[in-house]
Formats: structure tokens, sequence, C-alpha cells
């Protein structure tokens, strides 16, 4: 058996290469949309790619599964209760994949184990007679479960789908040994659980003696802790949802338009006519010459993760990257499925090198200098961490408004007086103070290391 974990930081999500040495045939589990990793191992381990599966109708990230059926004639295989649209072939329980040519081969068998989603998948994998791993999906986490709650507005309860859940944690997986190697979907930072641990590989017996939704309860306490304290999920999880039930455009069909280089005057007219300017450049390079109007996510932090929970998946997007980080762009919003870049600004930020009238900038400083600028002025705050963040430990009198709610919100503060924005550590502020300044916010001042650097530096918090 060849059985390898693909882990994508910045997803926390993780794919399977499965294969079976002696009859060199390979299968892809929950694969990422940017297939060329699969292709390349398999090539270097001398494996042909003959299937791919899906453990559910994944809802944070566009998987690659249609790619690879293009580029290697792979039978797509997912639950019988997925109504896909596209070619597949149902994976049902008794029915396994054979990737061994002989009895003692490699195969994978599917388990039904509804509640994240009605159609979710495990996927037991056997040699010859023995169960070596279990790939849970979404289904079990390391730490934690899949949260019940994503298809609600489908018609699906939370509390339905978290009593299924139970039944197939507490039920089908009962029965499957502790020495079980567990091989989750996610880990931590994912939004498809509530706690994950940043540990990627466990067995079931770990699970069962830490996990504590694995730990003997009632059905209805299951349902209680399942669906609570869940939080919103990201916008685009329910964009995602719908998409990845179709058969949509593969990302090799995205590259060329999304990479056509666009002068200034027509990044200017496609914002005009409402499209969003991304710039992808990281905060230190973004706060001190940008365009007017642009949104910065930086490639360096959870990029995917922000720009589908803050850009409107419909609303066509130009990019200004860093030299070079054109395809790289591209590629980590696909993965979400934000496919509609209209293009990228030539020559990048050096564009607006003749248009200074189209240029902005805010300050970035650190903790020290805020602190001495709070001593001398009576200087508003704003804190767009989340709310537990703040509760852990907060500026004296700063306000609060969370980094999502900026799309629906703006602090009642005036727009024309300074104005210093925190979040833990410098990221989400910065695509803060972009937001803010699209919104006529022109004194904006971005805490450099936000809390993490306030506290190191010394500087007095209130907690609690």
């Amino acid at each position: 058996m060849i059985l390898e974990q693909h882990y994508l930081a910045c997803l926390s999500q993780a794919s399977y290469l499965v294969g079976d040495e002696h009859s060199r045939t390979a299968a892809i589990v929950d694969p990422r949309r940017d297939v060329d990793v699969y292709l390349e191992r398999a090539k270097s381990l001398g494996l042909t790619i003959r299937h791919v599966v899906l453990t559910h109708i994944h809802a944070d990230f566009v998987p690659g599964h249609l790619e690879l059926a293009a580029r290697t004639a792979a039978t797509i295989h997912l639950s019988r209760h997925a109504r896909a649209e596209f070619p597949h072939q149902p994976f049902l329980e008794g029915q396994p994949i054979v990737l061994g040519s002989t009895g003692a081969g490699v195969r994978l068998e599917a388990l039904e184990t509804p509640g994240h989603t009605p159609e979710s998948l495990c996927v037991l994998v056997r040699e010859g007679s023995d169960p070596k791993a279990l790939l849970s999906g979404d289904t079990l986490f390391i730490g934690d479960i899949g949260r019940p709650d994503l298809l609600v507005s489908s018609g699906s309860s939370a509390a339905e789908l978290a009593g299924k859940l139970y039944d197939s944690l507490h039920g089908k997986l009962a029965s499957l040994p502790d020495e079980l190697t567990l091989y989750p979907g996610h880990g931590a930072g994912s939004a498809c659980g509530k706690s994950l641990s940043s540990e990627t590989v466990s067995t079931l017996g770990a699970q069962r003696r830490t996990n504590p939704m694995l730990q003997p309860m009632a059905r209805e306490r299951f349902v209680e802790l399942a669906t609570s304290g869940l939080g919103t999920p990201p916008r685009y999880f329910g964009y995602d949802a719908k998409l990845n039930r179709k058969l949509r455009p593969l990302l090799e069909e995205l590259y060329a338009p999304a990479s056509r280089a666009l002068s200034l005057s027509a990044v200017l007219a496609l914002q005009n006519e409402g499209a969003v300017v991304l710039d992808t450049r990281e905060p230190d390079d973004f706060a001190p010459r940008h365009l007017c109007g642009s949104i910065n996510i930086g490639l360096s932090g959870k990029f995917a993760t922000w720009a589908g929970t803050l850009l409107d998946p419909m609303r066509p997007i130009v990019l200004i990257t860093p030299p070079g980080k054109e395809r790289e762009s591209i590629t980590r919003l696909a993965r979400i499925g934000l496919d509609r870049v209209a293009g990228c600004l030539e020559g990048g930020i050096r564009a607006l090198d003749s248009a200074p009238e189209h240029v902005r900038s805010f300050e970035r400083i650190d903790a020290t200098a805020l602190a001495e600028r709070l001593l001398a002025e009576p200087l508003p705050v704003l804190d767009v961490r989340a709310e537990h963040e703040r509760s852990a430990a907060r500026i004296a009198a700063s306000h609060f408004l969370p980094l999502p709610e900026l799309l629906e919100s703006t602090p009642d503060l005036g727009k024309d007086q300074p104005l210093a924005v925190h979040c833990a550590g410098g990221y989400r502020s910065t695509i803060a103070c972009s937001l803010l300044e699209a919104r006529g916010f022109t004194r904006l001042i971005d805490l450099r290391g936000g809390m993490s650097g306030w506290i190191a530096g010394g500087q007095p918090v209130q907690r609690g």
C-alpha cells in the first residue's frame, strides 16, 4: 500500500494519494483544484491515477475532480446521495474500488456517514482483508467533528444532521478497530469545525480517548454540543456547495483570461463598473502605496479564506500582485471558486508611477509608537479580531468590529479623524484598513504586529 497525505496549509485541507505498488494503480481522495501535485507525484512513483473520490460535496473549497478526470480519464466516485450534475460513479457500500490485482491488494471501501452533509462518506482503506486507514473526510476530525449546519439554507436543519452525525460516529464507526490510522479532511484553521487540532494524523483509538464528541453521551446531548458555538461560516461556503455539484470550467481554462495584462485606464474603467481591485501584496508593501479603492489581502496569510469571506464571487476581480505572482494569485482564488478574474494590472504597482492622483497610503506603526500617540492625543482604536480573541486581551477603551462585519457596518467614528486599527498579528488589520479607506476613512493607522506586538512590547491590556 502507498498512502500519502498532501496538506494545503492555506486552506487547512488534506487530500490523499492511495496506490497499490504491484498493480501501479492509484486513487486521489478530495484533491485540490490545482492537480499537478498529484500528477507529478504519481509519475515519480510509477503510478497511474484511475480513480478520484470525493468524500462529500465540499463547501470550503473547489476540488480538482474534474481536472483530474480530464487529464487522466480517471473515474469520479462519490455518494449515491450527492445529486451531482457531472459524470460520476456512485461509491456504494459493499462495492469497493479495487486498486490491487490480487486478493492481497489495496482497495477502498465506502462507509456512508451522513451528518456533516447528507451525502458524507468515510473511506476505509484495506490491504488484503486488513483495515489500514480511515480517510474520514469532514465527518471526524482530530479533536473535533464536522459542523452540521452548512446546509441549513438548502432545507436541512442542523439538529437533524447532527443526529445523523451521532449515528455515524457512535454507530457506523464504532465497530472499527482502535489501531486504525485516522486521516481527516482538515486541520486547525478550517471553518468546517469548531476546535480542530493542529495534528493531521491520529488513530481511531486515540480519538475515542480524547475527542470530546466521541465520548459516551446521549444523542440529545451530542446534538446540543454539535449545534452550539458554531459561528457564521464564510459567505463563499454556500456558493461553493452549489458550484461543486455542477460541471464547471476547468482551472486551465481560467488562466488565459485571468492573466490578461490590463492598462491602468482599463483597470480604472473596470473598477468604475463594479469590479473589485484586489491587491495581493503584503501589508508593508500595500500600506505606503496602493491604488485608491483597492482591497488588500496578502498572499502570505489565510488568503483564500479571507478572499472568500470578503469578496462577492459574482463580481469581477482585477488583480494587482507582487512581481511574478499573477498565476499564484489566480490559482489560490480559483481554489475557492473565485473564478471571475478579469485580468492583472500591467506592470503591477509601478503602473501608478505616472498617475499619483490615484495613489493612496496609510501609516503602519509599531506598538511603542502607537502607545506614544495614545498618550499624546485621544486617538480611537478599532479592534477587528474575533470576539474570543478580544475577550482574552484588549486595549482599553478600544472599539470593536470584527473584520467580516466591515462588509455591512462602518464604525461610528469620524472619517476625517485619525483611527488606529489592530488585529492579532497585523494581517487582518491591513485588510480592514483597505476596506475602511474604500468607505471614505482618510487618516488610518495600522498597528504592525497587532495585539501580539502590543503585548510583547509590554503595553497594558484589559482581560475578561
